[in-house]
């Protein structure tokens, strides 16, 4: 359970060096402030951030140097948006992996505004030839495998970098950006997994070579043979996927009208749809969708609920499964691979019924 003796909810711990925890997702209501309850991963101990300067340069006409003050006088743009780390629910894949052992709770949501990276490339001034945005933070350290200190660096292919909702974001729900989630800047890329999102930004640079750093080309890839690095895919965007909120797994309840509640998310498109089955997956009804039509969601997730009466007393199996506008359906089963990355099988609990 994610809440003490007085009820308040509070982060799941994982790891403290460095720190990683999970939200109590299962109590987290629909609305878009998660203030304090905005789960935590890290791959190196907190950097101590004593410039508020953004360096933008590499391929480019002009480098510039601004400040959070000169940002926040250009053009700004809010997006709400789903982050979730790529190793969300890594402990339900039957086939262990290594890595921080989520459940859950490796995702939130949040309402960010700053700066389309769009504008500051065109600021910059790209010349041709530029394949890829690559972006550095202030986190850095030694990890298993490494040979040297890294700094956490990743890149984006240009088509992604400049779409409008990419932004360099300097404020959460209105309010300064948490030290702990990357103030004074941190990079938002909607629609992937959060890998992406570079926390503590502190360099911007355009690139005509394909980034080559550990968190892009070993972490945070798919690897889908035990032994074997073939048919390697980089992790990107955010897979079909739903979670039951309520009931919690293994919970107890009276016979009679019993509710399911969760939410559903995606990372092209819309949820379409959100169907739950309470026999196992033998059959499936639709759920209800909190938003109606969901077009205008884009980034966020939808909640959903639905109705159903236990007339007998036993064990159910409560499955859940979203659909998306792009036609992708959660699946049975999720695909394996060795880092246990991505995760999105149909979501289950079990609830029992009491006579």
């Amino acid at each position: 359970m994610e809440r003490n003796q007085n009820g308040s909810m509070y982060l799941k711990t994982l790891g403290l060096d460095p720190e990683n925890q999970e939200a109590p997702i299962a109590f987290v209501e629909s609305e878009k402030r998660m203030d304090g309850l905005f789960y935590r991963r890290n791959h190196f101990p907190y950097p101590e951030v004593d410039s508020d300067l953004l360096d933008i340069g590499g391929l480019t006409e002009r480098n510039l140097r601004l400040t959070v003050a000169e940002l926040k006088e250009l053009p700004a743009r809010t997006v709400t948006v789903v982050l979730k780390c790529a190793g969300n629910k890594r402990s339900l894949f039957s086939k262990k992996t290594f890595g921080e052992q989520w459940g859950k709770g490796a995702l939130s949501l949040g309402t960010w505004t700053g700066v389309p990276l769009r504008s500051l490339l065109e600021k910059a001034g790209l010349k041709d030839g530029v394949q890829e945005i690559v972006f550095n933070g202030h986190d850095e350290g030694m990890q298993p495998g490494f040979d040297k200190t890294e700094c956490y660096g990743r890149s984006l292919p240009l088509e992604k970098a400049i779409h409008p909702d990419t932004i360099v974001a300097y404020a959460y729900n209105g309010e300064r950006i948490p030290e702990c989630h990357g103030a004074p800047l941190r990079l938002i890329v909607p629609g992937w997994y959060a890998m992406a999102s570079v926390k503590w930004l502190r360099t911007i640079q355009a690139s005509a070579d394909h980034f080559e750093g550990p968190f892009q080309t070993d972490d945070y890839v798919y690897y889908p043979h035990e032994d074997s690095d073939e048919d390697a895919e980089p992790v990107r965007q955010l897979r079909v996927n739903s979670t039951i909120q309520q009931p919690l797994d293994m919970a107890k309840a009276e016979k009679g009208e019993q509710i399911v509640k969760g939410i559903a998310w995606t990372g092209i498109g819309h949820i379409e749809k959100v169907e739950v089955s309470v026999d196992s997956g033998c059959t499936w009804e639709a759920a209800e969708l909190e938003d109606g039509e969901t077009e205008g969601v884009d980034y966020g997730w939808v909640p959903w609920s639905f109705k159903w009466h236990a007339e007998k007393a036993g064990i159910y199996k409560i499955f859940s499964r979203a659909k998306d506008s792009e036609g992708r359906v959660q699946p049975g089963e999720a695909c394996w691979n060795r880092k246990g990355y991505g995760y999105n099988a149909i979501d289950r609990v079990k609830l029992k019924v009491l006579k």
